[in-house]
């Protein structure tokens, strides 16, 4: 898992004999079970939910895990169970996560986040890095889940605790980034992972759906390093959804803009209904 802090995290050995973490055993034999379910089917979780989430339950009413991250938690596992089982071009509702970063652009969450829910099918969750924070209120989006870096940290105490971009990963069907900067494109094409939101895009499948959505000012946009990086990440699979010209916020006039509202919510839809 990335690092967001310089706080150093320093795991102490079990004592001998003792469960890990679990030191007093309580939560133990609902561990076996889980571990011996998962060795009767080939380490499918999927096959497993059951058992994982008694093994969880006990850890948290026995103050062995946070308990407000893990409800938070909870239901992006069972949702992902329910999305794996379901399968992604099957007609049941899809799991759309959003990312977005620090651009102006993403004044437009709260737009394409009520758009993508009028649709009807989709249950939707935003990952925002701590500079895309400044261009929108999580009051703005009321109705969606709202993820940034702080969330990884304090659902994470012990080994064998959830991670969260794993677990976002796990639960969503498709994950459109917009808007993605200019920084963040440079972090993702070099495989950098040092917030939550670029963790989620290095555990990404790629078997999945991963759609980006470029955002910056012309001349960073019109740069030569931009197109070699839009084209790694498009040799992954990953599908760009292109800039626009138009007058940006900062007055100059040219390539560089996000793509239309509408674009966007309509590349999702493609997307999810087409595989």
């Amino acid at each position: 898992m990335a690092a967001f802090s310089n706080h150093r995290l320093v795991f102490t050995p079990p004592d001998k004999g003792s469960f890990p973490i679990d030191h007093e055993g309580v939560c133990k034999d609902l561990m076996m079970k889980y571990m011996d379910c998962l060795g009767r089917n080939k380490r499918e979780n999927t096959k497993c939910r059951e058992e994982i989430k008694s093994y969880l339950d006990c850890r948290m009413n026995n103050n062995l895990m946070a308990k407000e991250p893990w409800k938070k938690l909870e239901g992006i596992k069972m949702s992902a169970a329910s999305s794996i089982s379901n399968g992604i071009g099957s007609t049941s509702q899809k799991n759309i996560l959003i990312g977005c970063t620090g651009s102006v652009a993403s004044l437009k969450i709260p737009e394409i986040v009520n758009k993508l829910l009028k649709h009807g099918n989709f249950c939707v969750k935003v990952v925002a890095t701590e500079r895309a924070k400044h261009f929108f209120k999580r009051e703005d989006i009321p109705e969606t889940e709202l993820l940034s870096d702080i969330d990884e940290w304090t659902a994470w105490n012990n080994r064998g605790d959830p991670v969260v971009h794993i677990e976002l990963v796990k639960w969503a069907d498709l994950f459109v980034i917009a808007p993605l900067d200019a920084n963040t494109l440079g972090k993702l094409s070099s495989g950098l992972c040092d917030n939550l939101l670029t963790c989620v895009a290095r555990a990404w499948n790629i078997g999945k759906p991963l759609l980006f959505c470029p955002a910056m000012n012309t001349k960073m946009y019109e740069h030569p390093i931009t197109s070699t990086q839009i084209a790694t990440l498009k040799s992954w699979g990953y599908v760009e959804i292109p800039v626009v010209s138009k007058v940006l916020v900062c007055g100059d006039k040219g390539a560089g803009a996000m793509a239309e509202v509408d674009t966007i919510v309509n590349a999702v839809i493609d997307n999810t209904t087409q595989r």
